[in-house]
């Protein structure tokens, strides 16, 4: 007698995969986001807030017209 090889499974496996799959793709893209919003995006939002914070437009726009950036203002 030769051993039998075990039969594949072949009903429901598309499903049964896809659900682990689907499953996997959720959490991963869930900790992306997370990842995204609290490494870049809120960091990106207290630089700008404290960059305006103190951000005096008229001071800067002085600074570049003497400094000559400008061709209009004299």
């Amino acid at each position: 007698m030769s051993s039998a090889l075990a039969k594949p499974q072949m009903r429901g496996l598309l499903a049964k995969r896809l659900r682990f799959h689907i499953i996997t793709a959720f959490f991963v893209a869930m900790g992306a986001a997370s990842f995204y919003k609290f490494g870049v995006a809120e960091r990106r939002k207290k630089a700008y807030a404290d960059f305006y914070r103190n951000y005096d437009s008229m001071k800067d726009f002085e600074e570049m017209r003497k400094a000559g950036i400008f061709q209009s203002a004299k």
